[in-house]
């Protein structure tokens, strides 16, 4: 196995204990990584207040540079972090490929996005007392990042952490999952070799209650940035204190399909959305409702198209889903099936386990208060739900704690709008999945689906404080 140590101040660390870090389909060691301990989150904690001086004073220019060697230097490597991903993450090697050059596109907006941070001037005279003064604000790094990453895209999704608080001249201590932190050790040496001064990106591996919570409390930082539950953002939040914090806390995705809907389509975008990564993705389709006039072509369609995905080894080019990440949560979505089928829910197709490995898996006849439809499921499995007309269902498809995406199949401009006024999610997408995203828009939720927005440009106007001047003019 391969060792990998932590990375801090622009060195190796050896840290203060081991993490065996195995592949996810094969269950077998493949990496051994250095676990911190208070000492090294104190030590990167510090590194990155040293650094953070360096990276405020560093000019656009140079910042927006560094950011575009790495977006380089990761499509050389793109096949060993698509690589690193297969195996760690257990994604499928088109996905990890695909998740590998969208990791090196967040850096390259990211380098763009460094050269555009700006202020605007303020007109002060619009009331009175502000006669004779001269009014503009200016947008400063906050200083310390503390970012989170989760395990279902360890590459991206700690880029759109990394890369917008580097270009706003932030420094960043990250702590990637430990089911996944060999690609974000990868990547500190990516920034290495780009140029990043030592000490403004700091990777520390180790569990959320310890390594986590050290970071979050610590006054350091003055901006925490994470994905993963609502009850550890919750937890989050209450350890944080005065500190300005991204949540983005996942999803029961729904998507409604209108009578007049492409069923063609929508069943091939709801199948994808649903089984890619093993439906562990915070907008994986999870709750559909059908115009119920179409809604016997339209579950034809979608447990045809969910037959046809491939299931196994996911470095094997053909297949579409692999493991979860790891077995317990396989068996967890195996008992919400099994609850709902004893409740009354009818298995379309699926419902298999072998060891990580869920086939994917469509309910029908499900309730409102089975877990499989009131929780997030983070899992291959989808509920087909009859709706009696567009507003209706978009009535259900709303009524959620969450609020991150959801979507909706129709060729009617006014269903859409109808959509969009109806639905109180982050993003509402037409005529295409919920897991839609584009790299570059406002990414984030509503409700219980977390605060702020990532997207990189909305990142970093998060990873920046307002500092307004006055200038009183000479009379």
């Amino acid at each position: 196995m391969h060792a990998y140590p932590l990375f801090i101040d622009g060195r190796a660390a050896t840290g203060a204990g081991k993490l065996v870090v195995t592949d996810k389909y094969t269950g077998e060691g493949f990496a051994e990584v250095a676990l911190a301990g208070r000492t090294d989150v104190d030590a990167a904690m510090l590194a990155a207040g040293r650094a953070a001086a360096t990276m405020a004073a560093m000019p656009a220019h140079r910042r927006g540079e560094i950011l575009a060697r790495a977006a380089a230097l990761l499509r050389e490597r793109r096949e060993d972090f698509a690589q690193t991903i297969v195996v760690e993450a257990g994604k499928a090697r088109k996905y990890a490929r695909a998740e590998a050059e969208r990791g090196a596109q967040t850096f390259a907006i990211a380098a763009e996005e460094a050269k555009r941070i700006h202020g605007e001037t303020v007109p002060l005279d619009a009331v009175p007392p502000g006669e004779g003064y001269f009014g503009f604000y200016l947008r400063r790094p906050v200083g310390v990042v503390v970012a989170i990453s989760p395990f279902n895209f360890p590459l991206n999704l700690v880029a759109h952490k990394v890369a917008p608080a580097l270009a706003a001249g932030n420094a960043v201590v990250l702590k990637p999952a430990s089911t996944t932190p060999v690609t974000a050790l990868k990547l500190g040496e990516v920034l290495a070799a780009a140029g990043l001064p030592a000490g403004a990106l700091n990777v520390v591996v180790g569990s959320g209650s310890t390594v986590g919570e050290q970071l979050v409390a610590d006054p350091r930082a003055a901006k925490i940035t994470f994905t993963g539950s609502a009850a550890v953002g919750r937890r989050l939040t209450a350890v944080a204190g005065i500190k300005k914090l991204t949540l983005e806390l996942g999803n029961t995705s729904p998507v409604v399909i209108a009578a007049d809907a492409d069923l063609d389509l929508a069943a091939q975008k709801c199948a994808v959305g649903a089984f890619y990564n093993s439906g562990q993705v915070c907008i994986s389709v999870q709750r559909i409702y059908c115009d119920r006039e179409v809604f016997p072509a339209f579950r034809d369609r979608f447990v045809a198209a969910t037959r046809a995905m491939v299931v196994g080894d996911p470095k094997d080019e053909n297949v579409d889903v692999g493991p979860m990440i790891d077995e317990s949560e396989a068996r967890r979505i195996e008992g919400w099936i099994g609850e709902a089928r004893a409740a009354g829910a009818e298995l379309l197709t699926g419902g298999r386990r072998e060891r990580a490995v869920v086939w994917p898996t469509v309910l029908a006849g499900v309730t409102r208060e089975m877990k499989v439809v009131a929780e997030e499921a983070f899992a291959p499995v989808a509920s087909l739900i009859a709706c009696d007309d567009f507003d209706r269902a978009l009535a259900e498809a709303d009524s959620t704690p969450y609020g991150l995406q959801a979507s909706v199949f129709t060729r009617d401009l006014d269903r859409v709008l109808r959509a969009v006024r109806r639905l109180d999610f982050g993003g509402v997408i037409v005529n295409d999945a919920p897991s839609f995203r584009a790299d570059h828009m406002p990414y984030g939720g509503t409700r219980q689906s977390g605060l702020g927005r990532e997207g990189v440009r909305f990142a970093v106007e998060d990873m920046t404080n307002i500092q307004m001047v006055a200038i009183r003019m000479a009379t």
